[in-house]
């Protein structure tokens, strides 16, 4: 996932004449940045790249729009219920932002955390936490992730989380996530938040919807260029609240008529808001950082601004108890559920045996 914070104008649906004017300059680079995701798609499979292929099976999961599109709590989900079904799974991702630079690290062997949020990125320890048993490894090349993978745990099943983009390694199903916020303004990036044009839908296996639903004219944009691929819908409902320095958890709905401020560095903040504001509390503050971003000691000074602060799973991973100085933060879990979860992995079992025949 490109860690950058989502501006305000990718949502433009009609964009003002000022607007307009202030995104010109991004149009060409727009064009550019079209055309280098086109031709490394394009390579993929060609004679000057051919994709590794793996003894095992590999499920891609990936998005089209950058930030928040919740294909990390579905490439989780997935991975635990194949498991459930007797597979032996493996998780695998880039780990961006992280600081290590090994080729492959074990973040979690399936039973133990072996590997810090600033090691291996902050995402690989969400897998390792809503993917229980299942060992997650991160590094640049998911081929070689994969490897490791197969020899150390002997796994029949590999989960790419972000492999959309990954082009290195062929994958036997691809699955797309959206949120419902949709397209946005359906442009690529920089000029809006796409990472590739609509094209790439081509070769999606399954579209996960998750919160939605879409809006009705990019559902059809999409359906027109992933005509092949099954719908299937999530969502992400809260389940737990816990301190942040450790403890067991409550029920969130306990935040209902509670003044709250909102501590956050994800790519949509507004998710997080918009998951308090329904269990009944009432927003009084919120500090936002940047997607992905590396908490420190001085971005938790003077938070007198509401008597308790919830954040997320995600940033809880980077925020030491100690920085909050006596003042009470909670971690919002959520859970990812999908309706008819069964079928979709009935779905994904015979869609697996099909394709290594």
């Amino acid at each position: 996932m490109i860690g950058v914070r989502r501006p305000a104008w990718f949502d433009e649906r009609e964009p003002s004449l000022l607007l307009r004017a202030a995104l010109a300059p991004l149009v060409p680079l727009s064009w550019l940045y079209g055309i280098g995701a086109l031709a490394a798609r394009r390579l993929r499979g060609s004679r000057f790249r051919t994709p590794a292929r793996l003894s095992c099976r590999v499920v891609s999961v990936g998005n089209l729009v950058v930030g928040g599109s919740g294909k990390t709590p579905a490439a989780a989900w997935i991975a635990a219920q194949l498991r459930a079904r007797g597979h032996k799974v493996a998780l695998a991702s880039r780990g961006y932002g992280r600081r290590g630079r090994e080729r492959v690290t074990v973040v979690s062997d399936g039973r133990f955390l072996c590997s810090t949020a600033d090691e291996a990125g902050d995402e690989p320890l969400l897998l390792a936490a809503h993917a229980p048993g299942v060992p997650v490894l991160v590094g640049p090349d998911r081929g070689v992730v994969g490897l490791r993978a197969i020899a150390a745990f002997g796994v029949d099943v590999l989960v790419l989380d972000d492999g959309l983009q990954h082009h290195r390694l062929a994958r036997d199903v691809e699955v797309v996530a959206f949120d419902g916020s949709g397209l946005g303004n359906g442009h690529l990036l920089p000029r809006g938040p796409l990472r590739e044009p609509l094209s790439a839908l081509r070769g999606a296996d399954a579209l996960l919807v998750v919160d939605g639903p879409l809006p009705l004219s990019d559902a059809d944009a999409i359906a027109a260029h992933a005509a092949r691929a099954r719908w299937f819908s999530a969502c992400r409902r809260p389940v737990s609240m816990r301190p942040l320095a450790g403890g067991a958890g409550v029920s969130p709905q306990q935040l209902a008529g509670c003044a709250v401020g909102l501590l956050s560095g994800i790519a949509r903040p507004a998710s997080l808001r918009r998951s308090v504001e329904a269990l009944g509390a009432t927003v009084v503050a919120a500090r936002s950082f940047p997607d992905h971003h590396r908490y420190r000691e001085r971005d938790l000074r003077d938070l007198g601004a509401a008597p308790l602060w919830i954040t997320t799973e995600k940033d809880a991973l980077k925020i030491l108890p100690r920085w909050a100085h006596g003042v009470d933060v909670r971690v919002l879990v959520a859970a990812l559920e999908v309706e008819a979860g069964d079928a979709f992995v009935d779905w994904l079992e015979r869609t697996l045996r099909a394709k290594r025949r």
